[in-house]
């Protein structure tokens, strides 16, 4: 069976790996590092198919070491305890050098068995992973190790990839497969930073032109490669939160432009919860005050939207989401609640004074008898000044009210009221 394209075009050396100039560059530290031959522990962290396998095939290529492949949603305990197994052998006289793929599906133990053998230099270890390091990889092992981001590849770098696997799959099939510099882009766009992915969509577009003489890639062939590739989500990685964190912060900052978009990508993932939630949350946060009617709005765009299902919640979402966007802003109840809740979690308040308790009777240690509470609707404008907070905290403010028109009329009809 032919192996996948991605593995017959993979790089030799480090030049010819696409993107990653930030690490690869000429004078950068990755470089160096490989250049040296000395190999420190490495974590490489990064989307997948941006060439974290590929660096670290090469590097291993490069050293006298032997090389243990371990994938750690497969593997074992056993597996781990094999391979330590072979320190010190003809075979592994050289040092073993371990590249673990997806280090974040090991657990506390399996990290732990080779930590002690990656401290003395009998292994030394290549880890990636498609999620943050410093919240999946056990302390002790990335106090030990190098953590180098892979960033996702800009789409200029990955069509001149496919260009170049272009040439590879025309020698291989013995013609020159014509594919314009239009429809290459659309590709590499469309990958969304996965290399992998590109080759994959190129071979397909190769495969549905096999057995013409001078095989062309049509436009029609592209697009119907396209609309069958969804674009690239994870609702468990890092990804996710950063396209919901993008949502939010643009609606938060009043580009519609950006929002809408942001609402497309989870939309086009399927991801509706997500999208509803932060939108609700949004509309309460970074509006609020300011706009207070949009939060029922938005509930029933919310409501519409999951009754409905995808593709027509698209229509109510869209709606709800520039209304934020374009609605003023408000996070004075944000700040209120926010500072009310730090005094409470820190013990600040007192007794609730005894105007405003629930209970209409006194004992006889009680020096002042009776309720003493004044009913606000029995006075004008039905509002009387009187003590709520406890003793400690009577003078406290929580909340101040926002610059906007809204919130700004109802202060200048209080102070009117509590000036008299």
């Amino acid at each position: 069976m032919q192996t996948p394209l991605a593995d017959r075009i993979r790089p030799k050396n480090i030049d010819e790996v696409a993107g990653q100039r930030h690490l690869l560059g000429e004078g950068k530290i990755l470089r160096k590092i490989i250049e040296s031959g000395d190999i420190p522990n490495l974590i490489f962290y990064g989307p997948s198919g941006v060439g974290k396998t590929t660096v670290a095939k090469i590097i291993a290529s490069q050293t006298g070491k032997k090389l243990c492949y371990l994938n750690a949603t497969t593997a074992s305990t056993a597996d781990i305890k094999e391979i330590i197994g072979e320190i010190g052998t003809m075979e592994a006289a050289g040092g073993i050098l371990l590249y673990l793929d997806e280090i974040q599906y090991f657990n506390k133990k399996q990290q732990q068995i080779l930590l002690s053998y990656i401290e003395n230099g009998d292994i030394t270890l290549i880890a990636s992973t498609t999620e943050n390091p410093y919240f999946y990889v056990y302390n002790a092992i990335l106090s030990r190790s190098t953590v180098f981001e892979f960033k996702t590849l800009a789409s200029n770098d990955i069509a001149e990839l496919l260009k170049r696997a272009t040439r590879i799959l025309s020698e291989e099939l013995g013609c020159d497969i014509v594919v314009s510099d239009d429809n290459i882009n659309k590709i590499a766009r469309a990958a969304a930073g996965d290399v992998r992915r590109s080759l994959n969509m190129l071979e397909l577009c190769v495969m549905l032109t096999a057995g013409d003489k001078n095989p062309e890639i049509s436009d029609d062939t592209v697009e119907q490669i396209l609309s069958g590739n969804s674009v690239r989500y994870d609702r468990e990685g890092d990804e996710h939160y950063d396209i919901v964190s993008a949502y939010q912060k643009s609606m938060r900052g009043s580009d519609p432009d950006a929002a809408i978009y942001y609402l497309a990508r989870l939309l086009a993932a399927g991801d509706l919860p997500s999208a509803c939630r932060r939108l609700l949350v949004c509309a309460n946060e970074d509006v609020g005050l300011a706009y207070p009617q949009i939060i029922p709005i938005v509930k029933a765009a919310v409501d519409t939207a999951m009754t409905v299902g995808l593709p027509e919640a698209r229509l109510p979402l869209a709606n709800a989401v520039i209304l934020v966007a374009t609605s003023p802003k408000s996070v004075s109840a944000h700040d209120a609640i926010n500072a009310a809740m730090a005094d409470v979690e820190r013990g600040i308040g007192g007794d609730i004074p005894r105007h405003l308790q629930n209970k209409h009777f006194d004992g006889e240690d009680a020096e002042i008898k009776g309720q003493h509470y004044l009913y606000p609707h029995s006075y004008p404008m039905h509002y009387v000044n009187q003590q709520y907070l406890p003793d400690n905290i009577k003078n406290k403010r929580y909340y101040e009210f926002g610059d906007n028109k809204n919130e700004q009329s109802f202060k200048e009809y209080w102070d009117k009221i509590k000036n008299k």
